[in-house]
């Protein structure tokens, strides 16, 4: 194992100082976390990705922070790769517990939220979800392609943040 060590150590920088890491360790951590992070990313099932709820992003920018560390010098490289496995494993596993206990998944993800039923606007649920009329307009212009609250017949604010629109002709 030390002979190992010995030969891995000189071509990543192990032991060396981040000032004195070199280009070509550089580089090449940054390879190693290149594709730890396309294992990551399957391992987590493209989940965090595609899904983009608070509790995904927050995953999102921890591993990216940590893994950052192990290319630049300021964390050991496999260290912080160890961590990241384990961070992405246990969101895993807090998604398959949020599943199969409803409870748990409103904690973690919170619920959609009803910003707008049948042509008007819920006050109480815009300032709860601190946002404007103006935010669900811009977003029923972009999404759909009108301007016409009348139109509505609800509209919510997902898990994710974006809003969602069922107008009264989609009965």
């Amino acid at each position: 194992m030390h002979e190992l060590s010995a030969l891995i150590d000189p071509v990543f920088g192990l032991s060396a100082e981040p000032r004195n890491l070199t280009a070509v360790q550089l580089s090449l951590r940054g390879l190693v976390i290149l594709f730890t992070a396309l294992v990551l990313v399957r391992l987590g099932a493209k989940r965090a990705l595609a899904r983009k709820t608070p509790f995904d992003m927050v995953l999102i920018v921890i591993v990216g922070s940590l893994l950052s560390r192990s290319i630049n010098g300021n964390g050991p490289l496999f260290g912080t790769i160890a961590c990241a496995f384990v961070l992405v494993l246990v969101h895993r596993l807090l998604a398959v517990f949020a599943y199969a206990w409803h409870p748990l998944g409103v904690a973690m993800k919170g619920e959609p939220r009803v910003v707008i039923e049948d042509g008007r606007y819920l006050p109480k649920a815009l300032r709860r979800n601190h946002i404007t009329t103006n935010d669900v307009e811009e977003d029923l212009r972009l999404k759909g392609k009108t301007d016409d609250i009348a139109k509505v017949r609800i509209a919510r604010v997902e898990r994710s943040g974006d809003i969602s629109f069922l107008y009264k002709s989609d009965k």
